[in-house]
């Protein structure tokens, strides 16, 4: 009408709701950060009974884009229909109130319901992160004022949503898990969000179901200090127990992940419990003088089994060793002995970064024994890192390895092409149904042993110190290891499907 003192509203412009940009910047930055922190832990809680595989990461990946797939179309369905400030509360204090309970129940299903574990993973990355995800469509819409500015209200949102989600991936994987258990980062941070959702209660007096979320995280928090399958420690990498020996006094298996990882003697470093270190052992005895100092390089450390081994049988012997967890370091030092009059050194890095390092022609023997879950982790295996591996090798210098496969073998295979690309002589240890060797027998698979050198390995020695330890190995070699190795493919840094070469197994276990 002429003469109106109010400007014509054009019909379907959104209504200003009245949130602040900072409170909508705060809410919008805060719930994708908590994205990405239960993505990021429901990996490490999960790995024990998982494993650390390129598939289970990839599982949950997908879990948790579908979660913000489907919360934030949800997010904006709903909040078209109904008061968008009556979403923000429960939101929040419901994915809060789950992701406190998560390491409950999960550790819970694990240990007693492992068929479910599947399921009840999904439900507590997708629960809590379709919530959190809906956060940004519905603080969006509550922000419009005018149709005029809506590309800016979105992509301003969108912006701090995505710095949120960065800021979440930095602070898990750089200072929440080196400081903090993984139980501890769920649990704060079910709190923080049921405390945003109290304040967002407050401050639109709508929803009232905070106190009963409260009583749910604290629920949470007292489970968690019961349920089955706690750590003795939560290192940076893994969960991490150290178990006795009911049979021998001093006796300790390290426990990484659910997986038997290394056995100790920590009063007699000679007595190897586990088959492929006795292996391992006889390998190096039958390459090596008897007694002989050697500078040896070991790719995984564990629990130093074979470090102190050389250590024992060989005095003088320096062993270099590189231990990307340091959470594992001080395991060994603080519960399994170890002594700093060992001329053992550990650094906590990464083994391909370790070898790099390492002067050419510096090392009589370079040990690989480093895994992740069950599998060699994959830019270990490579043509490439073979060959940084021969580069600090001398002359008459020795590579011995462990690796883990089942079935076919497919990934053992590639793994003894491999080294044949980079040295002159390649064998494989192992039960001679596993090898190729007893045709009649069926490959149940398990440990591995490689051996690489570009000077001939005396074998016959070998198979005599495998004898002499009782572990029934046979050694393929020339013909045998042709015909075993077949049409595998070498893996190269640009090729190395680790873990879809690796065959499942039944019962998990390192050794």
């Amino acid at each position: 009408m002429t003469g109106s003192s109010s400007s014509p509203v054009a019909e379907g412009t959104p209504r200003n709701h009245g949130l602040g940009a900072r409170a909508a910047a705060a809410l919008v930055f805060g719930s994708s950060a908590a994205v990405l922190v239960v993505e990021i832990v429901a990996l490490r809680l999960l790995a024990p009974y998982l494993g650390l595989t390129l598939e289970t990461s990839t599982m949950v990946i997908g879990i948790a884009l579908t979660a913000i797939a489907l919360g934030s179309w949800l997010g904006g369905l709903i909040a078209d229909q109904v008061n968008p400030r009556r979403l923000l509360g429960p939101s929040l204090g419901v994915s809060g109130a789950v992701v406190a309970v998560t390491p409950a129940v999960l550790r819970t299903t694990a240990e007693w319901a492992p068929a479910m574990l599947l399921l009840i993973a999904s439900l507590t990355i997708l629960v809590p992160g379709a919530l959190l995800s809906a956060v940004t469509p519905i603080v969006t819409k509550l922000r419009l004022t005018s149709l005029a500015e809506t590309g800016t209200v979105v992509g301003r949102l969108s912006g701090v949503g995505t710095f949120g989600a960065i800021f979440g991936t930095v602070l898990t994987g750089f200072v929440l898990v080196s400081r903090l258990s993984v139980s501890g980062i769920l649990i704060g941070l079910g709190t923080l969000l049921v405390v945003g959702a109290a304040l967002v209660e407050w401050r639109t007096r709508g929803w009232s179901g905070t106190p009963a979320l409260t009583l749910v995280v604290v629920a949470g928090g007292l489970a968690t200090t019961v349920a089955p399958g706690a750590c003795d420690t939560e290192t940076k990498y893994h969960c991490a127990r150290v178990v006795a020996d009911p049979d021998r006094d001093s006796g300790r298996t390290l426990v990484l992940d659910g997986l038997r990882h290394s056995y100790v003697d920590v009063d007699d470093p000679t007595f190897l419990e586990f088959e492929y270190v006795r292996a391992i052992a006889s390998v190096v005895d039958a390459a090596f003088p008897e007694g002989e100092p050697l500078v040896a390089h070991h790719v995984g450390g564990g629990g130093l089994t074979f470090p102190r081994y050389l250590a024992a049988t060989r005095p003088g012997t320096r062993s270099l060793v590189s231990e990307i967890d340091s959470g594992v370091v001080r395991i060994n030092r603080d519960r399994l002995g170890l002594g700093s009059e060992a001329g053992i050194d550990v650094r906590a890095e990464d083994g391909r970064l370790g070898l790099r390092r390492l002067d050419a022609g510096s090392r009589d023997l370079v040990v690989g024994d480093a895994f992740g879950g069950v599998s060699v982790p994959w830019h270990l295996t490579t043509v490439e890192a073979m060959t940084d591996v021969r580069r600090v090798l001398d002359d008459d210098g020795l590579y011995v390895a462990n690796l883990i496969d089942h079935g076919g073998m497919a990934f053992a295979r590639a793994e003894a092409a491999t080294l044949s690309e980079a040295f002159e002589h390649v064998a494989v240890v192992g039960e001679p149904a596993e090898i190729g060797l007893d045709p009649t027998a069926t490959a149940e698979g398990g440990n591995l042993v490689v051996l690489a050198s570009d000077r001939p390995v005396d074998l016959h020695a070998t198979q005599e110190a495998l004898n002499a330890r009782q572990t029934g190995w046979k050694i393929a070699t020339g013909d045998d290891l042709t015909s075993w190795i077949g049409d595998a493919r070498p893996l190269t840094d640009d090729y190395a499907p680790v873990d879809q070469l690796l065959q499942p197994s039944g019962p998990r276990s390192s050794q």
